[in-house]
């Protein structure tokens, strides 16, 4: 399933970093999005922007995380000459990220 299903993001930028917070939906399924959107995952599908870090925190009393992800922005909005240059729609992409089936879910049908 896409996270976009279990979860809703924010992007933020600050130079050449972007910043994207993942909100669960629902409590029940922090613990899930935790094991699975990791910052693997997420410097997985940004790869092909070949960021120099990626780095997650958990803000469990928010059913949140947030992802700094380094390198990203291709220079910053001062510098970068693509369409987005805040980055805003990154939260968009990682919000496509293909997740397993959340066990409460898994039985449903």
């Amino acid at each position: 399933m896409a996270l976009y299903q279990l979860a809703h993001g924010r992007t933020g930028d600050k130079g050449d970093r972007s910043n994207i917070s993942v909100i669960a939906y629902d409590p029940r399924d922090f613990d899930h999005l935790a094991a699975h959107v990791t910052d693997d995952a997420v410097a997985a599908l940004f790869s092909y922007r070949q960021p120099s870090a990626v780095r997650r925190y958990l803000v469990p009393s928010l059913q949140a995380m947030n992802f700094v992800i380094d390198g990203v922005l291709d220079g910053g909005v001062n510098d970068a000459l693509n369409l987005d240059t805040h980055g805003k729609a990154l939260s968009f992409l990682l919000l496509q990220l293909k997740i397993p089936l959340p066990p409460r879910l898994a039985g449903a049908g």
